[in-house]
């Protein structure tokens, strides 16, 4: 029997997304990357070199005619979907009274809108089928807030209460969604940030250390293979909401 998933990662192309995809890949699945801008010939070749059979779809997840698009042409070329990783988001911080509506409203379409439109299009399939595996990408800012981020902690903690909701509803035909809340992982987004910033966070952590993509990547594998957990939350996050 071939144990061989067909598995749709959004927001692929760096940071968490590409370590999930790359880890899939590794395995000898089928990945079908997705992001908004077209991958460079070199992420290509680097994702054609781990094994597997990678297949770009490029679109903006927050356009729901690209998300049916897109579903319909995995399900036309690989005849299932196994697996959805919602990983695909967005910031866009500010205080809460310098936010502006645009801020607040291109925020919850990408990270929330977003995972709604491929979630309900994957799980049409995935019904049908009587399988499949939901993993949306939340983030601890969605379980204990942060300055700055209203908008992304609101997009977050929806992503949160959604996934527990389709979890109840797909249940009953086999299919399971959870989601998986990152803390501080090592990527584009925190090299930016100054060392101030960076000891602070450190601070909040347990573990005294950045957690890395790869590190999440491990989680959604594990999912992926799991048919009796659905409805979860689960931290990636070196014990940081143990503070929160």
């Amino acid at each position: 029997m071939d144990n061989k998933k067909v598995v749709i990662v959004t927001g692929s192309s760096r940071g968490i997304g590409k370590a999930i995809a790359s880890s899939f890949l590794k395995q000898g699945h089928t990945v079908i990357v997705n992001g908004r801008s077209e991958f460079s010939a070199e992420l290509m070749d680097y994702f054609n070199g781990l094994g597997g059979k990678v297949h770009p779809i490029v679109g903006d997840i927050s356009d729901e005619s690209f998300v049916k698009q897109m579903i319909k042409e995995t399900k036309k070329t690989f005849k299932r979907i196994d697996v959805l990783v919602n990983n695909a988001g967005r910031t866009k911080d500010n205080l809460l009274i310098r936010m502006t509506e645009e801020d607040f409203d291109s925020t919850l379409t990408v990270n929330l809108k977003g995972t709604f439109f491929t979630a309900r299009e994957a799980a049409k399939i995935m019904l049908k089928q009587r399988s499949g595996h939901i993993i949306n990408i939340s983030s601890v800012v969605g379980t204990v807030g942060n300055v700055g981020q209203a908008n992304y902690a609101a997009s977050k903690a929806g992503v949160i209460g959604f996934t527990k909701s389709i979890a109840k509803e797909l249940a009953p035909r086999g299919v399971v969604a959870n989601a998986i809340a990152p803390g501080f992982i090592e990527s584009d987004m925190t090299e930016s940030l100054t060392d101030d910033v960076k000891e602070q966070a450190l601070q909040s952590i347990p573990l005294k250390r950045l957690g890395e993509a790869e590190e999440v990547a491990d989680l959604v594998n594990f999912l992926s293979d799991q048919k009796y957990i659905t409805g979860q939350v689960l931290h990636v996050d070196g014990g940081m909401v143990m503070n929160g």
